[in-house]
């Protein structure tokens, strides 16, 4: 095989712009509750190691609790309320997402993310323009390809 001196390869981010149809929607809203269940479920079990944790802390402790025991519980309790309120942060952000899938428009262009791609260029090629691809997806399917390959 021979090597072409005069093309590059080169890599770039293509854009998937989803058209909103019902079924968009309806995967869109399972997808995220998904992500609400499992997050839920995080936090169940943060709630129950913690419980269990500050028992066996309780446990190995004379009692009454001394400083250092009490001081490791009230440590594991900032740690706790911290992931707490990472957990609580995120079911808020999916249920924003949930509520713009609602709202949205049918037949409007939505971005999907991102997937990268190689391309080559050569003297003479724009690199701005080639830069710039879109894959436009109805239901899954490809209905447009914006830009230049």
């Amino acid at each position: 095989m021979e090597l072409d001196n005069s093309k590059l390869l080169l890599k770039r981010n293509i854009t998937i712009v989803a058209i909103v149809t019902p079924k968009w929607k309806e995967e869109a809203q399972q997808q995220l509750q998904l992500q609400m269940d499992r997050l839920d479920s995080q936090l169940q079990q943060l709630e129950m190691q913690a419980q269990q944790a500050v028992s066996e802390l309780k446990a190995k402790s004379t009692q009454p609790l001394g400083p250092q025991a009490q001081q490791q519980i009230d440590n594991l309790q900032v740690q706790v309320n911290q992931r707490k309120a990472q957990f609580l942060e995120q079911k808020n952000q999916i249920l924003q997402q949930l509520q713009q899938v609602q709202t949205v428009e049918m037949e409007q262009e939505v971005s999907q993310g991102q997937i990268e791609n190689f391309f080559y260029v050569g003297k003479g090629d724009n690199l701005v323009q080639k830069l710039k691809v879109d894959v436009v997806i109805k239901d899954g399917e490809i209905v447009d390809i914006r830009g230049e390959l």
